[in-house]
Parts: C-alpha cells; structure tokens; sequence
C-alpha cells in the first residue's frame, strides 16, 4: 500500500458494501443531483455557444449541422453514462479520471490520462480567458472604437478577474448561488442573441447557405467542425463532477446527466440554429457581432458573456486546483491566512500563465481544436467505450463487446482526421496571425 492509498478512508453504501474515497482536500458526496446538474448545463451553455453557429452550421450545412448535433448529443450521452456507471467500480470511488483509468490499466493509463486531462482543461480555460477578452472588447467598442483598448489588454483585464473570483472560491462544490447566477448570465445572452438574430433574419434578404471553399478545403473544415460537435457537450472531467454528488451516486448523476442532455441543451439548439438562420454562411465565430439592435441591449449581453466566462472557467479549473489542494494539505477555513496566501499564489500562478498564453496567441481556437483531437475525443469516446468493455468484459455478450470495440476504432480515426484537420488549419492561419495580435 502506496502513501495515496494509505489515507484512503471507507464509507458504508447499502447493504454492507465498502467503497474507498481516495483523499481530498475538497468536498464530496455533499451536492444534490439538481446542482450537478446545473454545473453540467452552466458547461454547455456557456459563452462557447455564441461560436456555434459558425464553427458547427457554417462549415457542415443544415443538414450537417442539425443532423451532427443531434448524433453528438446522443453519442456525448451514451459515452458520459459509460463514465458515470463506472464511479463506485471495483469496490472504489473514482472521483478523478486518473484513478479511472489508472485502477482499469495501470500506472502508465493514470499518468497518460492525467496529462491529456489537464492539458485538454488548460486549453478550455485558455478559451475561457479570450472569450471573456473578446467580450469586453466588443463592450468598448460598442462606446468608442478606437483601439486605445485592444484585445490583449481585454484579456489581460480577464484573467486579473478570474484569478481573484477563483482565489475566493475554494471547491466545486462552493459555487452554491453562483450557479444560479451563471444560468442568469447564460440567458441574458442567448435571449439577446436570438431575439436580435430573428430580428436581423426577417428584414435581411435571402441568406447564402452553402458550404464555402473548394473541395479539399470542404473536407478540412467538415472534419474540423465534427471536432467541434464533440467538444461542444463534454467536459472531459465527469469523474471529478461526480464526486461532488450525493449517495447514491450513480443513480444522481444520471439524472443530472439527462436533464443537461435534455433541458440543457435547448437553449444552446435554439441559438446556434436562429444565428445560422439569420447570417447564413456569413455567420460569425461569434454571434453577438453580427447582431443589430440597441448598443445598451448588445452591451449587457457582452457583460453577462464576459462574466459567465469568468465563473466556467472556475468550474474547468477545478480539477487543477484539487490537485494543488490535495497535494499541499490546505484544507479548513477559506480565509485563513496559509489557504488564502496559497491560493493568491498556486491559483494566481495557474491563470497568469493561462492569461500570457491566452494574449500570446488569441487565435487560440486553432490549437484548440488539435488539443481536441488529441485529448477530448480520446478521453470522451475511445477511453470511456473500452474502459467499460474492459470493466464489463464478463457482463457483455458478443454483440455488446463488437459495439464497444466498433467505437473505440471509428472515434480513434476520427480523432486522427481532426488531427490532421486542425494541423492544417493552424499552418495556414499562422501566416495570417502575430503575436499578440488585436483581433
């Protein structure tokens, strides 16, 4: 027995059945499922779906497009169950990915998942932190459109904010109220959004809807937006949501599940389609600057996306801070003198170099979209299929075990294809781009 596995403590579920809970500095099992739930919803709606309409429509079509976003909810459900029913296996509580992995493969697994794990969330963090910029930026030039303001500072603006709300946050779990406010934020922007895209659609002419390029230049952009549809609904860290969720924990989270794959996920359907409506394939990667309407109403919804940013990226960021926690033993009061010099400092840390990356390179998306291909698409699909296979091998029959392996292999050359996709995408925007550029 390692010294991890030492300070392993055991709870009593049902009948007589021992599960471990690997320590941690943060809460557990102290959430309700509706909570859960709204953490889950606050990730799929989150300023992200301003950039649907573009990213996903624009590239696949309405067939594409509602056809794709259909399946990838479907499939992103179907996946995140494989992961919830695997929470209490073997006799253990999984609340990180890495145990997952690590207690079904091996030390080599837990160590390859952690890395993909954290740098797929430091790329989500990094798009946070510019979309945030990005959002205050468009505040100021609503009011005076002269470049003294420019989008690296936005950013730099940003991440200042970030650090100190998540200094003063210390888990999860002690979001409580913010996650009312987030699905407040969230709504002011998608009603503005769509109310001024329907309102844009009516009074435009007829819309060009077709896919733009040439042949090749289809196939990259079509494969490109297929990686956007699997990023769009997962998280990449359902273990370490579901570690927040009261007993029974599988039987919660799989409520929380189904409300964010039902409930939660109209309002993202409703605003990416009405924006694609209204623009066609002149559709921005980020709707709120192709709406018309008062500058007061824009303004607001630009403010809620900048703030909604602000508390995701806390909810992404997490899992680094439980780390951190963890491993330096801070625990107990939040305003006590040793924790909140911690945090300033190991938090403070974490998003100062995410913000210089973010301002460094604030045509991130690209890269992005790489880290997609690399890390989500294997985390989500090829990883979650045979981790239950592998957990499951004595429960499946034939048919079952084909399905899961047919998965495995068709999500492993779909993240190959969007490698290559994003690779490309990255070698030519490179020459368009600078450091620090003003976008």
């Amino acid at each position: 027995m390692n010294a991890t596995e030492a300070k392993n403590r055991k709870i009593i579920v049902g009948d007589d059945i021992d599960i471990e809970i690997p320590d941690t500095a943060h809460q557990i099992s102290s959430d309700s499922w509706f909570q859960v739930a709204f953490v889950l919803t606050t990730g799929i709606n989150s300023a992200y779906v301003l950039g649907y309409s573009g990213t996903i429509m624009v590239p696949l079509g309405w067939i594409g497009g509602v056809v794709g976003l259909i399946l990838a909810t479907a499939i992103s459900l179907y996946a995140n169950t494989l992961i919830a029913k695997l929470h209490e296996f073997g006799g253990r509580r999984h609340i990180r990915y890495r145990d997952l992995a690590g207690f079904i493969y091996g030390r080599k697994a837990y160590r390859l998942t952690w890395g993909l794990q954290y740098v797929n969330l430091f790329m989500i963090n990094c798009g946070f932190i510019i979309l945030a910029g990005s959002a205050l930026k468009a505040v100021y030039v609503l009011f005076r459109d002269d470049h003294v303001l420019q989008l690296p500072h936005c950013i730099a603006i940003a991440g200042l904010i970030c650090a100190i709300f998540a200094i003063g946050i210390p888990h999860l779990s002690a979001l409580g109220v913010w996650l009312a406010v987030s699905t407040i934020l969230s709504l002011i922007y998608i009603v503005v959004a769509i109310v001024l895209s329907v309102k844009d659609g009516v009074k435009a002419p007829s819309r060009d809807y077709e896919i733009q390029g040439s042949s090749l230049s289809k196939i990259f952009t079509i494969t490109g937006a297929a990686s956007n549809l699997v990023f769009a609904f997962n998280t990449g860290m359902l273990p370490e949501i579901q570690a927040t969720v009261r007993e029974p924990v599988v039987k919660n989270m799989m409520k929380a599940l189904y409300f964010q794959f039902t409930a939660g996920v109209l309002p993202m359907f409703v605003v990416t389609f009405i924006g694609y409506w209204a623009y066609g394939s002149s559709t921005s990667t980020y709707l709120l600057n192709n709406v018309n309407g008062p500058i007061w109403l824009k303004a607001l919804a630009n403010i809620s996306a900048f703030l909604q940013s602000v508390i995701c990226l806390h909810i992404f960021a997490s899992p680094v801070y439980e780390y951190m926690d963890t491993k330096f033993g801070i625990k107990g009061n939040t305003l006590a003198l040793k924790n909140l010099l911690f945090r300033i400092m190991a938090r403070g840390g974490y998003i100062a170099i995410s913000t210089l990356l973010s301002a460094l390179l604030p045509f991130l998306g690209d890269f992005m979209s790489f880290t997609g291909a690399v890390s989500t698409i294997p985390l989500t699909f090829i990883l979650a299929n045979h981790m239950y296979y592998k957990a499951k091998n004595n429960k499946l029959n034939s048919m079952q075990k084909l399905w899961h392996w047919l998965n495995v292999v068709f999500f492993s050359l779909m993240a190959v294809a969007a490698a290559i996709a994003a690779l490309r995408l990255i070698t030519v925007d490179s020459k368009n781009f600078h450091v620090f550029a003003d976008l």
